[in-house]
């Protein structure tokens, strides 16, 4: 279906729980749009930017639903409304009722501060195990991903383990920079310490090359220009989706930092029903699957069919984390600094 055509869908009236969108209709679990009730009142959301406008998408087609919704969007980076958030409770002022983040981390830092609600048990049990949290919603994850050239290696050739991967002589893409590789490394500092990734970093930059995004790091590896690099899993699908021939690839490695699932996700920040109600049109299956189908990200709904090209969750051994800790990253980012990748 075209996208078009799909949004025209998910916004009437009737239409969204029949969707025959391939994605849909592979999914046994989620609860559709029509089981949820019409969303009415003003509301003010906290959107972090990302994706190239496919949220912007689902939040025009939820407005086209619902009629007698206001729904106000305050649009910036992720850590830039956080902060906000927490710097307008302190001065006694609410100006938002829900915070969709981009990453997880973000959420983490508005959840210390103490500004999210509970929500209901039966919202939060729709999510897979493992993404389960009472104050906050992840919405779609992000695989961490070795997307490797497939003219230049084979799968035996990619070590599964992160670490690894420092003692290796394969030629490496990064983009030290990115938020995505920063909670990447944050990740590895909670999990195997300061000591070992400061050990890491120093290794695997005497045989990287930086990139100022991940989508770059793809390229170049499709290119030859490394044999692999560090991306979250999407941007070597949609390379994929446009030039099925790509000689790209990706693997995973196997309970570390290498493939951590990261999260968008969603929190109400003031009471009533409107804001968690808002919350579970994000989690139906119709959205679920726009999202796996458009922008490559993977469903955290239970049944909803992950993107193509993307192996089950259940097949991938990401580490058991809480994402909420991958807000700590003043700690991060000093680290890369005094090993001299930042």
């Amino acid at each position: 279906m075209q996208r078009r055509t799909f949004l025209q869908s998910l916004a009437a009236a009737g239409a969204l729980g029949t969707l025959p969108l391939a994605a849909s209709a592979e999914a046994n679990g989620g609860v559709s749009v029509d089981q949820l009730p019409p969303l009415e009142g003003d509301i003010t959301l906290y959107l972090g930017r990302g994706e190239g406008g496919l949220y912007e998408n689902v939040l025009d087609a939820i407005r086209k639903r619902n009629p007698g919704l206001d729904l106000k969007v305050r649009r910036g980076s992720t850590a830039a409304l956080a902060n906000s958030i927490v710097a307008e409770a302190k001065a006694g002022v609410r100006r938002a009722d829900i915070f969709w983040a981009v990453d997880s981390g973000a959420i983490g830092l508005v959840t210390e501060a103490g500004l999210a609600r509970t929500l209901p048990a039966d919202l939060t049990g729709q999510l897979k195990a493992g993404f389960q949290y009472p104050q906050w919603a992840p919405v779609t994850g992000r695989i961490r991903t070795l997307p490797y050239n497939t003219g230049r290696l084979s799968p035996g050739q990619i070590p599964d383990s992160i670490m690894a991967l420092a003692d290796s002589d394969l030629s490496i893409g990064w983009a030290p920079a990115y938020a995505s590789f920063q909670s990447f490394v944050t990740a590895m500092r909670l999990l195997e310490g300061e000591r070992a990734t400061a050990d890491w970093l120093r290794s695997v930059s005497k045989r990287a090359k930086g990139y100022a995004g991940e989508l770059g790091v793809v390229m170049a590896v499709e290119r030859g220009e490394v044999d692999l690099g560090f991306a979250n899993h999407y941007y070597t699908l949609r390379l994929k989706s446009g030039k099925p021939d790509a000689n790209v690839d990706l693997a995973f490695t196997r309970n570390d930092a290498g493939c951590l699932v990261n999260a968008s996700g969603i929190m109400a920040l003031s009471e009533g029903d409107l804001p968690i109600n808002f919350i579970r049109y994000l989690l139906t299956r119709e959205v679920q699957s726009y999202l796996a189908s458009e922008a490559y990200e993977v469903p955290l709904v239970d049944g909803v069919a992950p993107p193509r090209g993307l192996p089950s969750l259940d097949t991938i051994s990401p580490p058991k984390i809480d994402l909420t800790q991958l807000a700590d990253m003043r700690p991060t980012l000093d680290l890369m600094r005094s090993v001299g990748v930042l």
